[in-house]
């Protein structure tokens, strides 16, 4: 049986054949599952046969959340923090309650899995060896130009989330401001209909504006080679 503590596990990006033995044995052993969504975590559950008590962690009632949890821990109990899919605390407010477990002293426990991030930069043919994580950009025109400005330079391969409503404004800035990169974008990655979109970003571009998107993708871009 898992020792009291908090247990962040990561679940299926999209393919539930990539659960993980280990994420399976947590999830039924321990007191309670946090997560995002209860009907979404619920369903997983019961695809494995898992039967626990699930409570609503979300952007919305974290604060509220966060001292009940650390109550429960405190109190010797086993937690299990899950996201919607892939590995908590990544652009999803699981970060906030890793970080008070942590202060607090209470024992936190990875239990590693499917991560987005990592799924698009393997196959994206862009150099690994270092790279950035820029999550989600802001919403916000001017501060997202900002942001993007300023990456301008960055030499290592960058790693973005996006919706896919928003994602020809993002390609559009990008070679705007940084010129014609290569780029990569992943779209229902593990999923039936996985694809994988590359090319230099105005064709990718050129592309991407014919056609209605849905859901969330994963852009990586090549970083700044310079010039001699």
């Amino acid at each position: 049986m898992p020792k009291s503590g908090l247990y962040v596990v990561s679940t299926p990006i999209g393919n539930l054949g990539d659960m993980t033995f280990r994420s399976v044995e947590v999830l039924t052993q321990v007191d309670i599952v946090a997560c995002e969504d209860t009907r979404r975590t619920g369903l997983l559950l019961q695809h494995f046969a898992i039967r626990n008590h699930l409570l609503s962690f979300h952007e919305h009632n974290k604060l509220r959340r966060t001292p009940e949890i650390l109550e429960m821990l405190k109190n010797g109990k086993r937690v299990a923090l899950v996201t919607d899919a892939g590995t908590p605390g990544i652009s999803d407010p699981g970060f906030y309650l890793i970080r008070a477990a942590v202060e607090r002293g209470y024992r936190v426990v990875p239990v590693p899995g499917a991560s987005a991030i990592l799924t698009a930069l393997v196959v994206s043919g862009l150099p690994t060896d270092r790279f950035a994580f820029e999550g989600f950009l802001p919403k916000r025109e001017g501060r997202r130009l900002k942001r993007l400005a300023a990456l301008k330079a960055e030499t290592r391969t960058m790693v973005f989330y996006e919706s896919a409503g928003r994602a020809t404004r993002l390609l559009s800035a990008m070679v705007e401001l940084w010129g014609d990169r290569n780029v990569v974008v992943g779209r229902e990655l593990t999923k039936m209909h996985e694809e994988v979109i590359r090319g230099k970003i105005s064709e990718v571009l050129a592309g991407l504006e014919k056609r209605r998107l849905k859901g969330e993708l994963v852009v990586v871009v090549a970083g700044d080679e310079g010039t001699d």
